[in-house]
């Protein structure tokens, strides 16, 4: 009988193979079907980012009119997603309300053609151009408001930005909004992504397969970390403070969100490029008072932790350019699943081309031929 190494995490055990993005963990690089983020984000948009992870190519200039052209028109949710969404406690945690709102489209849209294209693709419009809307949605019930309509006008980063702040963005913000968007949209096999591949394994519906990736996507291990992040320079609250803050720290071996990652190893490209970002926002509309705090603790950990490549993630600068653009920060999780949502999609497609469903093995680590005890003598 074959002994299974045993690699918790599942670390460095081949999942997959896919060619919708790529990572080299010892140089930065990031790269979306072979093109690297650093060109997308300064030439592409979101939605021409996200034809081109789901698709396999860059569109075409009337394919993607027709994309755009498509999403615009289903922006919209039922009333009864909305109806539902008032029941949902104010306290509740956007996330959870987001993974809800996510499956319930299922109910909505339930027929699984899965090899049918004209169903794949509509699958992919609705669900890109709805999950923003839920979660601008939620945002105002819970705030005991009606939600504001989308607005055609407007486009992708756009119109969530007014969807959720009730006023039309700037187009300067609106453009820093859709670079985040692609920044987040796709990162090769990490937990939620696995988590979609796995479920789509099954031939489930896609709105199944996006709900698992949220609730996956929810944890502070995984997208949560952005709210730690602001957490985290709430509490340091000055430069001065950044010194004590990280040698107690390291002295108990506490996490110092935003740094570190399982693939990098050096500054994530993605963090270089949000940094870039929040200072041109700075620039533009006034300073955040926890910007100098993060450089200063970024220099700090590289003094200290830069040898074992703990560097920032992509967590560490999204939060401070989210809190610019009006974001709640509670909301930057659900900002990173609308991002995601690309990924996640990309996936679902390239599980159903070759699928087989996942049905990973164990190592057993417990007893053999235990006898069973009598309730009364236990």
């Amino acid at each position: 009988m074959t002994v299974c190494e045993y690699r918790p995490g599942l670390e460095g055990v081949p999942a997959t193979q896919s060619s919708i993005s790529y990572v080299d963990g010892l140089a930065g690089i990031l790269e979306y079907r072979g093109i690297p983020i650093e060109n997308l984000a300064e030439q592409s948009t979101f939605l021409e980012t996200a034809y081109l992870l789901i698709w396999g190519e860059l569109p075409k200039a009337a394919e993607l009119a027709d994309f755009e052209h498509e999403i615009t028109y289903h922006r919209r949710v039922k009333y009864r997603i909305r109806d539902m969404m008032k029941c949902f406690p104010d306290s509740g945690h956007p996330m959870d309300a987001l993974q809800a709102s996510a499956a319930a489209l299922g109910l909505f849209y339930s027929r699984r053609a899965l090899d049918d294209p004209t169903y794949i693709r509509a699958a992919v419009v609705r669900l890109l151009a709805k999950i923003p809307t839920m979660v601008a949605a939620f945002q105002l019930i819970r705030k005991g408001n009606d939600p504001v309509m989308p607005a055609d006008r407007l486009s992708y980063g756009a119109n969530f930005l007014y969807m959720l702040n009730e006023q039309e963005p700037d187009p300067f913000s609106a453009r820093i909004f859709d670079v985040c968007l692609m920044l987040h949209a796709e990162h090769t096999i990490n937990a939620s992504t696995f988590s979609a591949r796995v479920t789509a394994s099954t031939l489930t519906d896609p709105y199944a397969v996006v709900a698992s990736a949220v609730g996956t996507l929810a944890g502070p291990l995984h997208g949560g970390a952005s709210e730690d992040v602001i957490e985290m320079l709430e509490e340091i609250g000055s430069v001065a403070n950044v010194a004590p803050f990280l040698a107690q720290r390291l002295t108990h071996k506490g996490k110092i969100a935003g740094f570190g990652h399982r693939v990098y190893k050096v500054k994530d490209p993605r963090a270089t490029i949000l940094q870039k970002l929040a200072e041109t926002l700075f620039e533009k509309f006034g300073s955040d008072s926890y910007y100098d705090v993060a450089v200063a603790l970024e220099q700090a950990v590289a003094q200290e932790l830069g040898h074992k490549g703990i560097y920032p993630n992509v967590d560490f600068y999204s939060g401070l350019v989210y809190r610019r653009l009006g974001i709640p920060t509670d909301l930057f999780t659900p900002v990173f699943a609308i991002a995601r949502v690309a990924g996640w999609l990309a996936h679902w497609k390239e599980q159903l081309e070759a699928n087989r469903i996942y049905r990973p093995t164990q190592i057993y680590a417990g007893l053999h031929q235990a006898a069973y005890i009598p309730i009364g003598d236990r």
